[in-house]
């Protein structure tokens, strides 16, 4: 399974300005996933990003059941998820933090991009008052929390 690959791999990876990104596959099971880290540790890791994706096509649910499914099953982030909009025209569904944490001014969440085929991104952002443009940040996770993660996106 996908995640127990990446539990292995995150085991002994360590990104550096060359090589911050990992990408793995499971074509047994259909899915691979890419994530971008800062710095990886024994337990956890601070990522910038991490998207999952379908090898070959597959049939999915419809968009609508899979954003909700998602905002449901994904527990391990910092907060609860919630569905913002499902945009069928695109075939994108958005989800964000269901209550943002708020710092120094500022407001954090998480956003999940999860596409009708299943392809999913995952970013941490940061925006404040007045200001039209949000900062992707950084955001850290277990190597538990992130294989939940990727096992979650990949279902």
């Amino acid at each position: 399974m996908l995640d127990e690959i990446l539990l292995r791999k995150l085991a002994e990876w360590r990104p550096d300005t060359a090589n911050p990104t990992l990408s793995l596959t499971d074509p047994a099971g259909g899915w691979s996933v890419s994530l971008a880290a800062d710095a990886v540790e024994t337990i956890g890791a601070q990522f910038r990003h991490v998207s999952v994706r379908p090898v070959t096509a597959t049939v999915m649910a419809p968009l609508r059941e899979q954003a909700d499914r998602l905002a449901r099953q994904v527990t391990c982030l910092l907060e609860p998820l919630r569905v913002v909009e499902v945009d069928d025209g695109t075939a994108v569904a958005q989800i964000r933090s269901q209550a943002p944490a708020r710092r120094d001014g500022a407001v954090r969440y998480y956003e999940v991009e999860r596409h009708a085929d299943g392809t999913t991104h995952l970013g941490r952002y940061e925006s404040r008052p007045g200001e039209s443009k949000r900062e992707a940040i950084p955001f850290s996770l277990t190597h538990e929390a992130l294989a939940k993660v990727v096992r979650d996106f990949a279902s």
